[in-house]
């Protein structure tokens, strides 16, 4: 709790780890708004120690971004320690992920896919926080157990780590299967450590911070998507998108960033008034700006369309069924994981039936071009694309895969292989494989003395 206290200026309102999200600019932003602490982007360890260009970009800071916290993925113990060491003189800690679950924290065996080897973890943590002069902090996912995540949480503790941020989701509730954080497991988790805690999950208001120490009891709370969203979360004010907007690209002209991550950036502030069909024309002008002035002109637009009502020298007509006036920053409420589900396979059952076609594959039908094509054609009017006319699978109107030899869609044909227990090298399906793989591994276990188990 000393570290927390002390070096952490006991913070309460902590802003997340984001990758292109939690930049130099975005949290100069987020501290005028109320954040205590903020993470910096994940960072790749080993990249981190082999590139110095990376390494500069990541340790990217001004004497106003203070108290830091470093975060790094990894999976090695000397690499982590080794970035940690490199990075302990620009942070008050070193934060190790164990909660990305995205697909290239697979791909890579980092993040939550590293959270059911607890040995490497365990040696992880212990060398880094016997190592490194900085303290050693985790950002962690649940499990469907409650008991195993509170021994993963005591594991961690025990192994050195001096805080925990404790995200009340599994690995497996992402994109449109996010759901609600549960916070009666980050209340268990805090009941069973002595190191100070964030809570992570279900966080869309400062009234949403509030309710959430007091039920869990953590020390923090972080935000993520919340704060993306709306900036001022921690003050419990929600401003306009565009005052918010023009704040960020004053900051981002003094502390620089990728053209991507400031795009980003303005689409999640304006994610709402640019739904709106009277404004797909900005839209479209972000979509394309390359300039930080493209940005300027497009935010103005908006401010320009929107501050009359704002004010209340015009009144906004349209109907509005969001929780704020359009204009306003406000969260962004996502579909249930059933509601998704069910439109899921209502979609599937339409592309079956033929209903749900993207483009139309009739020679004689007007040709249906993809939006990349459709950019490429107003650049170049004169441009022509040949019309191939591909064949289609054999159990809907889906072109087939050029590769697959049961004459297939990928949908259709994975469809098939799961069913049947086939392979499809044309479209890397290969269930049947796999299947005697895990059959082989099964019988080698069993067939093992009891003193050589595998």
């Amino acid at each position: 709790m000393e570290f927390w206290r002390d070096k952490l200026k006991g913070a309460k309102f902590v802003l997340a780890p984001m990758v292109e999200g939690s930049e130099l600019a975005w949290r100069m932003l987020a501290r005028q708004h109320g954040a205590d602490l903020c993470y910096t982007p994940m960072w790749h360890g080993q990249v981190f120690c082999k590139d110095p260009k990376y390494r500069a970009e990541a340790l990217a800071s001004c004497p106003d971004d203070r108290p830091l916290i470093v975060q790094f993925c990894s999976n090695d113990p000397d690499i982590f320690t080794e970035a940690a060491t490199l990075a302990q003189d620009h942070c008050e800690a070193i934060d190790l992920n164990l909660g990305c679950p995205q697909a290239i924290a697979k791909r890579g065996n980092y993040g939550a896919f590293l959270q059911d080897e607890w040995q490497l973890l365990h040696d992880m943590v212990r060398k880094a926080s016997s190592t490194v002069k900085v303290p050693i902090t985790c950002k962690i996912r649940v499990f469907e157990d409650i008991r195993r995540t509170v021994d993963y949480a005591r594991m961690l503790e025990g192994a050195g780590a001096s805080l925990l941020t404790v995200h009340g989701r599994t690995r497996e509730q992402k994109g449109p299967l996010t759901g609600l954080a549960n916070w009666g497991y980050i209340k268990e988790v805090r009941q069973s450590v002595n190191v100070p805690m964030f809570a992570n999950g279900n966080i869309q208001s400062l009234a949403d911070v509030l309710r959430c120490i007091e039920e869990t009891g953590v020390q923090g709370i972080m935000s993520a998507e919340g704060h993306l969203h709306n900036p001022a979360i921690f003050e419990g004010v929600n401003p306009p998108v565009y005052e918010m907007a023009e704040e960020y690209l004053t900051l981002v002209k003094e502390y620089p960033c990728a053209t991507s991550i400031v795009r980003g950036h303005i689409f999640k502030l304006m994610h709402h008034v640019l739904a709106l069909p009277e404004n797909f024309d900005v839209r479209y002008e972000i979509a394309k700006a390359q300039e930080l002035s493209n940005f300027e002109t497009s935010v103005k637009k908006i401010r320009e369309r929107y501050e009359k009502h704002a004010t209340g020298i015009e009144k906004y007509s349209q109907p509005n069924d969001l929780p704020f006036d359009v204009w306003l920053c406000q969260p962004y409420v996502r579909m249930p994981p059933d509601e998704y589900l069910k439109k899921l396979k209502e979609a599937n059952e339409a592309n079956k039936n033929g209903e749900g076609i993207k483009r139309s594959n009739d020679e004689d039908g007007p040709p249906e071009l993809s939006k990349k094509k459709q950019k490429v054609l107003e650049r170049n009017p004169r441009k022509k694309f040949e019309r191939k006319k591909l064949p289609l699978c054999s159990k809907c109107l889906n072109p087939k895969g050029l590769k697959c030899g049961f004459f297939l869609c990928k949908s259709c044909c994975r469809s098939k292989c799961y069913q049947e227990e086939l392979d499809c090298p044309g479209h890397r399906i290969l269930v049947k494989t796999r299947r005697n793989m895990a059959r082989e591994h099964a019988n080698d276990k069993t067939d093992a003395p009891p003193d050589q188990e595998v």
